[in-house]
């Protein structure tokens, strides 16, 4: 069961890494991102603020899922 719950922590963090950054690309090239005025919007902040929390919790993932399996 270790060895299950490892992988499937690896294979969440790949996910992760792989989704998000392709996604960031998408909201920085929204125009709601950024007003008329060049300032970024609300719509940017909350974006980062998720895709940010979404990283450090794949990144999390990856530690677990490597300490679960090398243990």
């Amino acid at each position: 069961m270790t060895v299950f719950a490892g992988t499937m922590l690896l294979v969440n963090a790949a996910y992760n890494l792989i989704v998000w950054p392709r996604f960031w690309k998408r909201v920085t090239a929204d125009p709601r991102a950024r007003d008329k005025a060049g300032r970024k919007t609300r719509f940017y902040t909350v974006h980062a603020v998720l895709i940010g929390a979404a990283l450090l919790i794949a990144l999390v993932s990856a530690v677990a899922g490597v300490l679960l399996l090398i243990a």
